[in-house]
């Protein structure tokens, strides 16, 4: 069990006396987190932060609060994402669309931070091209394959007006082979061979695989890419994996394809397609 589930998330409207028309005191939303959205006491909270305030056209009079709850589980630090939706001095996790049925907490995502688009993470596509897609995948996720790699040829095909930003999020629950794959890409894009990335889109391989070289060896005869496990096991290697999947968290990222168009979140994932 993660310990995202061990939270027991609060869906009740809390009065915890906030302006919503002024920056949110924060104290008030470290304790409204303590008491009503960490239930587990062996959770510590050391700290909420505020990523991002927006509105939304659906949501007349809310505010709607991007945040990372600082934890402290096990004598591990965790960096937690949390949305809260704030209006005349109350807040709450979830807001329903008694009608519909939406929950628009799982309608609103934060606008990609511009610290984001660098050179270590663009794919395809010129640096100053018009439009912006970042992309959170994993090459194994059945959905990935067939959305993915449309967008890197259209990126390819229109390198002025779509450049592609790429952030690892192996699913290894599902794909625990994505472990080894995305290190393999990661190391192959540092070489500046972005190809090798697009080909593993295609790769035929068993999802729960783990033997290192078989994968090597599978990625040399679909690719033509040969890579060592010493190379794949670097420090530095593992350290960016992690960056990505702390950016992830950040962006409130929870599957895959996760596509943003210009900083904001594509839900239906085929955007790409207007932007040329």
């Amino acid at each position: 069990m993660s310990l995202m589930s061990k939270l027991l998330m609060s869906t009740a409207l809390m009065s915890v006396a906030l302006n919503a028309t002024a920056a949110p005191d924060t104290k008030k939303l470290l304790k409204y987190v303590k008491k009503n959205v960490v239930k587990n006491p062996q959770v510590k909270v050391n700290g909420v932060t505020i990523l991002e305030s927006k509105t939304h056209k659906d949501l007349p009079g809310w505010n709607v609060l991007l945040t990372t709850m600082d934890l402290e589980f096990q004598g591990k630090e965790i960096h937690a994402p949390e949305m809260m939706f704030i209006k005349d001095g109350l807040i709450t996790g979830h807001l329903v669309d008694l009608k519909t049925g939406n929950n628009y907490r799982d309608n609103i995502k934060p606008s990609v931070p511009n610290t984001y688009y660098d050179d270590a993470h663009r794919l395809f596509g010129n640096k100053d091209a018009k439009h912006k897609v970042l992309i959170f995948s994993d090459p194994q996720c059945p959905f990935c394959m067939e959305v993915v790699p449309e967008i890197f040829k259209a990126a390819k095909e229109n390198p002025t007006k779509i450049a592609v930003y790429y952030y690892h999020l192996p699913l290894l629950r599902i794909h625990p082979v994505s472990d080894v794959l995305t290190r393999i890409m990661h190391v192959a894009q540092h070489e500046g061979k972005a190809d090798v990335v697009e080909k593993l889109y295609s790769l035929k391989i068993e999802p729960r695989e783990t033997n290192t070289t078989k994968i090597i060896e599978a990625v040399k005869k679909h690719t033509g890419y040969t890579v060592t496990a010493t190379q794949i096991d670097k420090k530095e290697v593992k350290e960016a994996l992690k960056v990505d999947e702390e950016a992830a968290g950040k962006m409130m990222v929870s599957g895959t394809p996760t596509i943003y168009i210009d900083g904001q979140w594509d839900k239906m994932r085929d955007g790409y397609k207007e932007l040329y």
